[in-house]
C-alpha cells in the first residue's frame, strides 16, 4: 500500500467512526466499563498461556475513572494496527478486527463494550507480538516475566495519549535481526503466493542438465519467479533441461535441504510443487518461534535450527555478518535434541568422552556382554579402572572415551552445562556433514567447523588466535579453557528461516512439531474466543 493509500485508507475509517453514536445520560459508558472491566478481572484462568491478562482492563481503565479510551479518530488508528497484523505472521480474526471494523463503520449501539473490546484487542496483540500467543518450551514452568519489562497497559496507555500506537507495536517486537528477515521473506513469499502456479510432472527418471523435460519452460519461470534464477536468464531451448537452470535447480536445493546435485528428480519436483501458502504458513510459526526467545543483550549469540541443520554464530545490535556451519543433530526417532536457552561456558580440547548412562545400558553393554575386548577396540576405559560388567551395571563404573583420533566427540567440546547434557563437539564423522538428512546424533550437536566456533567463542581472549587453537587441536592431554564471559546458545526449531544471505530457507519437519504448534495455536483462538471483552458480531 502506498502513502497516500494509508492515508486514504485511514481517512475513510475516521469517517466511519463518525457514526459512532455519542454517550446520552441514558448510557452510563463508564459504570458499564467497569462492570465489563470486573469481569475480566473475575473470569477463570485460561489455561498453559504465557500470560495472565485478567487484570489488565482494570488497571488501563481505574486511572481514568473508567472513562471511554478511545474517539472515533484513534479507533480507526487502531483498526490499522490491528490490520496490519498479518505482517507479523498473526491474524487480525484472533482480535475481533472484522467486528470491530463492522460495529464502527454501522455505529454502535453498545459503546462501552466497544470500547473495551478494542482495547483488549490491542492489550492482546501487544503481548502476543512480545511473547507469542502460546507458551513455549523456553518458558515452560512460569508466566513469561518479559511482559514486567514491557507492559502492555503502560505501552497502550502512552501510544494512546501520544497518538503513537505504531510505537507501542515497533517496541514489542522482537530485536533480533532473524525476526526482521523473516518478516520480510513473510511479505515476500505472501505476494509471491498470489501468483498461482500449475504443478510441474515429475520425471519418470531422473533428468541431468541437457537432457530433456517436456515441463522447462514452467520449470524456468518457477526458478525465476523463487529468485532461484536472475530475471535476465535466457530461457531454455524448447523441452531441454539446460545448464544454466541447473544453477538455479542447485540453488533452489540448498534453500530446501533437498542435495544439491542439480539434478532433477521427484523429490525436488516434490518441493518445487508444494503451495506458497505453505511456505507462508511456516514462516508464519517461525516468527511466533522467534517471539519466544527471551531476551538477549549485545554481544555474541549461537543459534542451532534443529530441522535446518545449521547453526550461527552471531553478535545481536551488530551488522558483522554471523559465522555460519552444518551441524548433526539428535535423531528424530530415538534422541530428538530438546529445545533450551544454554549458557556455553567453557572449552575442551582433546576431550574424553564420558559415556550417557543410556548410551552405556542400551548400546555399550550388550556389546560388552558379547565381546568382552569391545572397550579396548574403541580406546574406552572404566571408571575406576578394572571394573567389570556388573559393576557398570550396578551404577559403581561409568565408561569413558580417551581423547584421540577416534573419539567421538574428536578434537574439542564445546560445554554448556545443563541436565539434559546436551553439548557442542567436533567430529572425526566428517562425511556426515555432506549428507542431506543429519538427525543422526544421540542429542548432542556436532559442528562442522570447529575451529572456526573456537576462534568466534574465544575471538576476545587475546591469548587465542587461529594459530594457538589449531595448535591445541592437535593430539595431546586434555585443556579445559573457560570463557572470558558465558555466550547464549539456543537449541532452536523452525522449518523455514532466512539465512546470511537473505534467502528463505525451508526443511523438512524432522520431528513433527508444526502441527503440534498448529493444535496449540487453534486451542488459545478457542479459548480466546469466548474471553470478557471480545466484540459481539
Amino acid at each position: 500500500m502506498t502513502p497516500s493509500q494509508k492515508i486514504g485508507a485511514a481517512l475513510a475509517f475516521c469517517a466511519a467512526a463518525a457514526l459512532v453514536p455519542r454517550p446520552t445520560l441514558a448510557q452510563p459508558i463508564p459504570a458499564a466499563i467497569h462492570a465489563l472491566a470486573v469481569q475480566a478481572a473475575q473470569s477463570p484462568a485460561l489455561p498453559a498461556g504465557p500470560y495472565d491478562g485478567r487484570g489488565w482492563l482494570e488497571r488501563f481503565y481505574a486511572p481514568r475513572k473508567y472513562a471511554p479510551a478511545w474517539n472515533p479518530a484513534t479507533a480507526a488508528a487502531a483498526l490499522w494496527v490491528l490490520r496490519r497484523a498479518t505482517l507479523q505472521g498473526l491474524d487480525p480474526l484472533d482480535y475481533g478486527a472484522d467486528a470491530l471494523e463492522r460495529q464502527l463503520r454501522a455505529g454502535q449501539a453498545d459503546m462501552a463494550r466497544f470500547d473495551v473490546a478494542l482495547t483488549a484487542a490491542m492489550l492482546r496483540y501487544l503481548a502476543d507480538l512480545r511473547v507469542g500467543r502460546v507458551r513455549s518450551e523456553y518458558h515452560a514452568r512460569a508466566l513469561d516475566t518479559r511482559l514486567r519489562q514491557y507492559d502492555p497497559v503502560e505501552r497502550l496507555r502512552a501510544g494512546l495519549a501520544g497518538g503513537k500506537l505504531q510505537a507501542a507495536v515497533q517496541a514489542a517486537e522482537p530485536a533480533l535481526q532473524q525476526y526482521a528477515q523473516v518478516k520480510a521473506a513473510l511479505a515476500s513469499y505472501r505476494a509471491l503466493s498470489r501468483q498461482p502456479y500449475p504443478a510441474l510432472p515429475a520425471p519418470p527418471a531422473k533428468v541431468a542438465p541437457g537432457g530433456a523435460y517436456p515441463a522447462a519452460q514452467p520449470l524456468f519461470e518457477r526458478l525465476v519467479l523463487l529468485g532461484d534464477l536472475p530475471a535476465d536468464t535466457p530461457p531454455p531451448p524448447d523441452g531441454i533441461y539446460g545448464e544454466r537452470m541447473e544453477e538455479g535447480v542447485r540453488r533452489f536445493q540448498a534453500r530446501h535441504g533437498l542435495t544439491d546435485d542439480g539434478v532433477l528428480g521427484r523429490g525436488t519436483i516434490a518441493a518445487l510443487n508444494v503451495p506458497l501458502a505453505t511456505r507462508v504458513r511456516q514462516l508464519e510459526l517461525t516468527l511466533e518461534r522467534l517471539r519466544w526467545l527471551p531476551d538477549f543483550g549485545p554481544g555474541p549469540l549461537i543459534v542451532v535450527d534443529l530441522p535446518a541443520y545449521r547453526l550461527w554464530a552471531t553478535s545481536t545490535g551488530s551488522a558483522e555478518a554471523p559465522l555460519e556451519m552444518r551441524v548433526v543433530v539428535g535423531s528424530a526417532i530415538r534422541t530428538e535434541t530438546p529445545l533450551f536457552v544454554g549458557q556455553m561456558r567453557y572449552l575442551e580440547f582433546n576431550p574424553y568422552w564420558n559415556v550417557p548412562r543410556s548410551i552405556l545400558d542400551k548400546e555399550i553393554l550388550p556389546k560388552l556382554e558379547r565381546d568382552p575386548a569391545y572397550l579396548k577396540r574403541h580406546d574406552m576405559e572404566t571408571v575406576p579402572p578394572g571394573a567389570g560388567v556388573a559393576d557398570l551395571k550396578a551404577g559403581r563404573a561409568r565408561v569413558r572415551q580417551r581423547p584421540g583420533p577416534t573419539n567421538s566427540l574428536g578434537a574439542i567440546k564445546f560445554a554448556m552445562p545443563n541436565p539434559m547434557d546436551i553439548y557442542l563437539h567436533s567430529t572425526p564423522a566428517h562425511e556426515l556433514f555432506e549428507r542431506s538428512r543429519r538427525d543422526l546424533s544421540h542429542g548432542c550437536i556436532r559442528v562442522e567447523h570447529p575451529a572456526a566456533l573456537a576462534q568466534y567463542v574465544l575471538g576476545r581472549q587475546r591469548r587465542w588466535n587461529a594459530d594457538a587453537i589449531q595448535d591445541e587441536l592437535q593430539p595431546g592431554p586434555t585443556r579445559h579453557v573457560d570463557l572470558a564471559h558465558p555466550i547464549p546458545v539456543v537449541m532452536f526449531y523452525a522449518t523455514a528461516i532466512v539465512d546470511s544471505d537473505g534467502s528463505a530457507r525451508f526443511a523438512a519437519d524432522i520431528y513433527g512439531r508444526d502441527p503440534k504448534l498448529e493444535q496449540a495455536l487453534a486451542a488459545r483462538r478457542s479459548r480466546e474466543a469466548s474471553a470478557p471483552g471480545r466484540p459481539m458480531e
